[in-house]
C-alpha cells in the first residue's frame, strides 16, 4: 500500500507530526508539575491514544461512553466522562465500573446528583463524581464563587457518593488569538477551578481533583499551582483553528485529507476535487477567525503548503480548489486530472469523525490502516 494506490478520500495521520505534538504537550505539562489526562475524543483510535500514553499520560478523558468501554476493553481503566451525566445512561455507567473500570462522572446540578444518588443507592455502587466548574461562560458549569455550588457538593456527599474534585474547561481559549490573551484566559481558568476547591474544603467537603484544559491554555499557561490534572485533546492532530488561535503551525498538523483532481472550470480558476464536506465537515470554524481558510489548505500530495490554495467550497462529494485573491485561469496546468492533494482541516475532531479509519503514514513512508469508531 502506497499513496498513490489509496482510493481517494482518505483521513491521513503524519505519524511524525502526530508524536511531535505528543511529546511536546507531554513536555509542557511534565515541567508544569501536573498530571495529563488527553481527551481521546479528537482520534477515538486506539494506537493514537496508546501513543499518547506511552508518553506519559495518565488516564483519559472521553466524551461518550462508547468511547469509555472501547478504551476499558483496550486496558485502560481510569477515565473520567466529561459530559454531564444524563440518567438514562447511568447503567451503561454502572456496567462499565462492575466491570473494572475506574470511571469518574460529571455533574453540575442538585438535580442531576438526585438522580445519580437514587440509582447508586438502588444498585448498591458509590460513583464517584466531580463537579463541573463554569470558567468562562462558555458551557456547562456552576460559577466559582455561586451559591449553588455547596449544596451540589453536600447532596453527592450526603447521599453517599464520592465527590472526587472539580473540572473546568476554558472552552472560549477558542475565541483569542495572541498568546498575552491566552495567558490570561488560561490563568482565568486555573484560579476558577481552585477556588471551588477552596471553598468546598474550607466547607469540610473533600476536593483532592482539581482538573482544567484545553489545548490552548495548556499550552499558555504560566503556571499551574492548585491544578492536579491537565486535559487537552485536538494538540494531538492539531488544525487551521488551533493555528489561527497561535498554537500551531501549519506544518504542525497531523491530519489530512489525501483527494485527487476530477475537474475543472478554467474560467473560474476551479480544480474541482472528489473530497466535499463529507470527507472534510461541515465545521467552518475559521470562519470568524482572523484568516478564513474556507473547508480547509491547500497541501501538495508529499504534504507541502501550497500558497494562497484554498477549498473554498464543498458540496456532499465535491470540493472546489481555487487561489485566493487573483483566480488562477491556468489551473488546469496547476492541477491536471488525477493530481493528488493534501487538505489540511478546519477541525481535526470533526473530520476525523467522517471516516472509520486512518491511514497512518510513517516516517519511512510505510502505511498502516489504524481503525476509528463512531456511536455513543
Amino acid at each position: 500500500m502506497n499513496l498513490q494506490s489509496l482510493n481517494t478520500p482518505a483521513a491521513l495521520i503524519d505519524v511524525a507530526r502526530m508524536n511531535r505534538n505528543i511529546a511536546r504537550m507531554q513536555q509542557r505539562l511534565n515541567a508544569l508539575g501536573v498530571a495529563f489526562r488527553p481527551h481521546v475524543k479528537t482520534s477515538k483510535c486506539q494506537p493514537v491514544v496508546q501513543a499518547q500514553i506511552t508518553a506519559g499520560a495518565r488516564g483519559i478523558t472521553v466524551s461518550t461512553l462508547k468511547e469509555a468501554e472501547q478504551f476499558f476493553a483496550a486496558g485502560i481503566r481510569d477515565i473520567v466522562y466529561a459530559v454531564g451525566i444524563a440518567p438514562s445512561k447511568l447503567p451503561q455507567a454502572l456496567a462499565l465500573r462492575r466491570a473494572g473500570c475506574n470511571l469518574k462522572l460529571v455533574t453540575d446540578s442538585v438535580a442531576s446528583v438526585d438522580a445519580i444518588v437514587a440509582f447508586g443507592r438502588e444498585h448498591g455502587e458509590i460513583f464517584e463524581v466531580w463537579i463541573e466548574i463554569d470558567v468562562d461562560g462558555h458551557r456547562s458549569g456552576i460559577e466559582p464563587e455561586s451559591d449553588s455550588l455547596l449544596p451540589v457538593a453536600s447532596a453527592l456527599v450526603e447521599g453517599g457518593m464520592r465527590l472526587g474534585g472539580v473540572i473546568a474547561h476554558a472552552g472560549s481559549s477558542y475565541d483569542y488569538d495572541t498568546h498575552e490573551a491566552l495567558v490570561r484566559i488560561s490563568e482565568q481558568e486555573r484560579a476558577g477551578a481552585v477556588r471551588a476547591a477552596e471553598r468546598l474544603r474550607e466547607a469540610g467537603l473533600p476536593c483532592e481533583v482539581v482538573s482544567i484544559g484545553s489545548t490552548p491554555t495548556a499550552l499558555a499557561a504560566e503556571h499551574l499551582e492548585g491544578v492536579t490534572e491537565v486535559r487537552a485533546g485536538v494538540y494531538v492532530f492539531f488544525d487551521l483553528v488551533m493555528h489561527n488561535v497561535g498554537v500551531n503551525e501549519t506544518s504542525e498538523i497531523a491530519l489530512s485529507v489525501l483527494t485527487t483532481v476530477i475537474g475543472h472550470q478554467p474560467e473560474k480558476g476551479w480544480a474541482i476535487v472528489d473530497a466535499g464536506w463529507m470527507a472534510m465537515s461541515r465545521d467552518r470554524g475559521t470562519q470568524r477567525q482572523k484568516r478564513d481558510f474556507g473547508y480547509g489548505l491547500v497541501c501538495s500530495e508529499n504534504g507541502e503548503v501550497l500558497g494562497g490554495y484554498l477549498m473554498t467550497g464543498a458540496n456532499q462529494e465535491h470540493g472546489i480548489v481555487s487561489r485566493s485573491g487573483t483566480a488562477d485561469l491556468d489551473i488546469e496546468r496547476s492541477f491536471p486530472i488525477g493530481t493528488r492533494l493534501r487538505i489540511l482541516p478546519n477541525h481535526a475532531c470533526a473530520t476525523g469523525a467522517q471516516y472509520p479509519d486512518y491511514v497512518a503514514l510513517a516516517p519511512d513512508g510505510e502505511l498502516e490502516t489504524w481503525p476509528r469508531f463512531h456511536g455513543w
